[in-house]
C-alpha cells in the first residue's frame, strides 16, 4: 500500500496505530467486525474502515506539493478538493483560490486566470467543457490532476456500454461535481440520462414501458438528460454506473428494479441483450466504509457519532445507514462536542446545523 505524505492534521496516532493493528491480523480486509476500545466507563465502537481512501489521500498531497513547491505561483482549485469543510478551508487558508463553487457557478472569471497559473483538478474530475477551457488556456494540468482512479473507472464503463449500443443511466446527484464529470463524458459517448433516486427510476420504468409520455419525460428529466435523446429509442437497451459514493444497496436495488421491468416487457427471465451487466462501479473505499459500517451496527450501542464533511454524499449515507439504528450525531470537527454535555451536530433532513443539550447520559 502506498504511503501519502500529507498533513498531520488529517491523521491521528491512536486512529494509525488501530489500522496497523487491524491490517496485520486482517490483510485481506474480510472481517468487518468493530474495534472496541474499552474504557472504564465507556466503551468505543470503531468502524473497521473509515476515513480518508486512496484517490483523497493522493488528491490532498498533490495539492500541498503544489502550496510548498511553488510559493510564488498563483494556486486554484476548479472546485472544492473533496466535500470536507476542514480540508477546503485549511486549503483556502494557504493561498488557494476556488474557481468555481460544488454547483458549477463560477467564482472567479476565466479571464483572471492564464498558463503561468497551477490549476488542480480535484478528486470528483471535471468536466470536458472545462478541460476545453484549461486547453485553449495553454493550462498544463497533467502534473495536478488529482481525479480519483475509481471516478476514471465509471467513465471508462460508460464508453464501453455506449459502444456496446446501449443507453447510459447514471445513478448520481445531479449538481454533483463526480456527476457532472461523468455525465458530460456519457453524452459523448451516446444517450445518456441520470437518476438521482428511486423516484426518478419508478419514473424511468414507466417511460421504458409507455414511450409516448414525452410531456412527462422533458418535465422530470429536464436537465438530466442527453441532447437529441430519442424517448422511443433510447430506452430499449440501457446499462447502469453510478457515482462512487452512492448506497451500494440503492444501486442494486435500481439494476432490480430495471431488470424486472425488461423481463416483465419482453415475458422471459433472461434479459442480458436489453440490459447489460456493468458490474459495481462504486468504489472500494465506499463498499468497505459501507459494509463495516452495516457491521458496526450489529452492536448495541448507546448513541453514534460520525465525523465528515456535511455536503460529503459519503459521509451522509453513512449517517442514513446509522441514524435507522441509533441516536446519531453528524459533526465535521471535535469541536462540535462542546462543553455541559451538548453537541452541535448536522440536520440532514432539514439541512442546518442544530445543538442537542445533554446527548449522553
Amino acid at each position: 500500500m502506498r504511503e501519502f505524505i500529507i498533513p498531520t492534521t488529517y491523521s491521528a496516532k491512536i486512529i494509525e496505530k488501530i489500522r496497523v493493528i487491524r491490517n496485520l491480523a486482517d490483510p485481506r480486509k474480510k472481517d468487518m467486525s468493530a474495534t472496541i476500545l474499552r474504557g472504564e466507563k465507556i466503551n468505543f465502537y470503531l468502524g473497521r474502515h473509515f476515513g480518508f481512501c486512496f484517490g483523497v489521500k493522493n488528491a490532498i498531497e498533490i495539492c500541498y506539493q503544489a502550496i510548498f513547491e511553488h510559493p510564488n505561483k498563483k494556486i486554484y482549485l476548479l472546485s472544492e478538493m473533496i466535500h470536507n469543510q476542514l480540508v477546503n478551508d485549511d486549503l483556502k487558508d494557504h493561498g488557494v483560490r476556488f474557481i468555481m463553487d460544488t454547483h458549477g457557478q463560477q467564482l472567479i472569471p476565466w479571464k483572471n486566470i492564464n498558463n503561468k497559473d497551477i490549476v488542480i483538478i480535484p478528486a470528483f474530475g471535471t468536466s470536458l467543457e472545462t478541460l476545453k477551457i484549461l486547453k485553449n488556456k495553454k493550462i498544463n494540468i497533467k502534473k495536478f490532476d488529482t481525479t480519483c482512479p475509481f471516478v476514471s473507472k465509471v467513465w471508462n464503463r460508460s464508453k464501453e456500454i455506449a459502444n456496446k449500443g446501449f443507453t447510459i443511466i447514471i445513478h448520481g446527484k445531479a449538481d454533483h461535481e463526480e456527476t457532472r464529470s461523468t455525465f458530460s463524458r456519457a453524452k459523448k459517448y451516446g444517450p445518456s440520462i441520470i437518476v438521482e433516486n428511486m423516484k426518478d427510476v419508478l419514473k424511468l420504468c414507466t417511460l421504458i414501458k409507455n414511450s409516448n409520455d414525452i410531456t412527462t419525460f422533458n418535465t422530470h428529466f429536464k436537465n438530466k438528460v442527453s441532447d437529441k435523446f430519442n424517448l422511443k429509442n433510447d430506452l430499449k437497451k440501457i446499462g447502469v454506473v453510478n457515482q462512487t459514493t452512492m448506497l451500494a444497496s440503492e444501486t442494486k436495488e435500481i439494476i432490480k428494479i430495471f431488470t424486472k421491468t425488461f423481463q416483465k416487457i419482453h415475458k422471459k427471465e433472461n434479459v442480458d441483450e436489453y440490459i447489460i451487466n456493468t458490474r459495481d462501479t462504486l468504489c472500494y473505499a465506499t463498499n468497505e466504509n459501507q459494509e463495516s459500517t452495516l457491521s458496526l451496527l450489529k452492536n448495541n450501542v448507546d448513541l453514534a457519532i460520525v465525523v465528515g464533511g456535511y455536503n460529503s454524499s459519503n459521509t451522509t449515507h453513512l449517517v442514513e445507514l446509522i441514524m435507522k439504528k441509533t441516536n446519531t450525531f453528524f459533526i465535521n470537527s471535535v469541536d462540535n462536542i462542546l462543553l455541559k454535555n451538548s453537541i452541535k451536530h448536522f440536520d440532514i433532513k432539514n439541512k442546518r446545523e442544530v445543538i442537542t443539550k445533554t446527548f449522553y447520559h
